[in-house]
């Protein structure tokens, strides 16, 4: 049975009529046509479908859409504030560091959540924090040139 479900997301209050089993990934893509969450491994392993909920970093594809109701959620194409990039998108391209694409959003929004708790970390903290996102090309050095460019300005 169908409820009605009222999603912040990036600053918008969207209603939605969802399953209860539905999860955030899959309302995310499918009912707003968000699709930056990208549907990886889909038990919450490869982070390619990382959101911040209320701050924190979480595989959407593991929460239930239901229990996101009243929760500030943000997605990758919430970062950029109309076509002024975020700063860590920017240092993404400008590194290189976006190969195919398919792990870089998850990637963004995972070092966003850590420059919101570190502003400034060690290239150690950066590969550890990332550490579980999984990128197929190995863009791994690019992404972490990135993310410390980002943070160092």
């Amino acid at each position: 049975m169908k409820r009605e479900v009222a999603l912040r997301v990036n600053g918008k209050v969207c209603e939605v009529s969802i399953e209860p089993s539905e999860t955030l990934l899959d309302v995310l893509r499918e009912r707003l046509r968000l699709t930056g969450a990208k549907k990886g491994c889909d038990v919450g392993d490869c982070e390619s479908c990382a959101v911040l909920i209320d701050g924190k970093c979480v595989p959407s594809c593991l929460v239930l859409a239901i229990g996101a109701g009243g929760k500030d959620i943000v997605t990758i194409e919430g970062l950029a504030e109309g076509e002024k990039l975020d700063p860590l998108q920017q240092a993404f391209m400008e590194f290189g560091a976006v190969q195919c694409g398919f792990c870089i959003p998850g990637f963004i929004i995972i070092a966003k959540a850590l420059l919101e708790e570190n502003p400034k970390p060690t290239e150690e903290e950066v590969r550890r924090y990332l550490d579980g996102g999984f990128c197929r090309c190995g863009a791994y050095t690019k992404i972490v040139k990135a993310v410390l460019s980002a943070a160092h300005g």
